[in-house]
């Protein structure tokens, strides 16, 4: 197994990009659409600073293991390849031991919009068929904002997902999303959210707008 990473620089086609998770906020995609637009001519070099880190699997196909919003945002605005970084060679894997490792190693989040866990067939098989979780987006949202920092800890976003979906409810975040990224933003900032990735301490300043 290769572990060491190494870029490919030939252009990946993102069609050929598997998923190893469910869901994406599509707020989030957007945001990362028009990012993508304002770089103009500067593109190329762009998706050279932004290489998607991948693993190699059974019969060799490449699984994304993060920058899945910018593949999917890439993807919708008819970029058509990208360059990717190989973090693993586990081709030689078995299908089963294959999804197996990349749970155990924490390269896979299976959980759906609702934040159940599914079976690993339950992951989308292309990076255009990615489900939107709109709690996603709400912890991206409020991590722009300076709710949390950045966090190494793996699928810290989703973490902070779960736990705006357990207080907000989703129609209220549908009816009013800019609402709940205030209150959401408070909760990020509450001392009861010591134990969360990347959590920044208790902000006094902030008031519910």
């Amino acid at each position: 197994m290769r572990n060491s990473r190494e870029p490919i620089l030939s252009p990946v086609a993102i069609a050929s990009l598997r998923p190893t998770q469910i869901t994406v906020g599509l707020r989030e995609v957007e945001r990362k659409r028009v990012q993508w637009r304002g770089e103009g001519e500067k593109g190329g070099a762009f998706l050279g600073r932004h290489m998607v880190p991948v693993v190699l699997g059974p019969k060799q196909r490449p699984y994304v293991i993060d920058h899945h919003h910018l593949a999917r945002a890439l993807h919708d605005e008819g970029q058509t390849e990208v360059l990717t970084t190989v973090v693993a060679d586990l081709h030689l894997l078995s299908p089963a031991a294959f999804w197996v490792f990349l749970d155990n190693r924490g390269w896979l989040h299976p959980f759906d919009a609702d934040g159940k866990r599914r079976e690993y067939s339950a992951i989308p098989k292309r990076i255009s068929k990615l489900i939107d979780d709109p709690f996603r987006s709400l912890a991206g949202a409020v991590r722009e904002a300076g709710g949390y920092a950045k966090d190494t800890t793996t699928f810290s976003e989703f973490i902070w997902a779960d736990y705006f979906r357990r207080r907000i409810k989703r129609s209220r975040l549908e009816e009013n999303y800019e609402g709940s990224v205030t209150k959401a933003l408070l909760m990020a900032h509450a001392q009861a959210a010591d134990f969360m990735p990347g959590w920044c301490g208790p902000d006094h300043s902030i008031s519910v707008l």
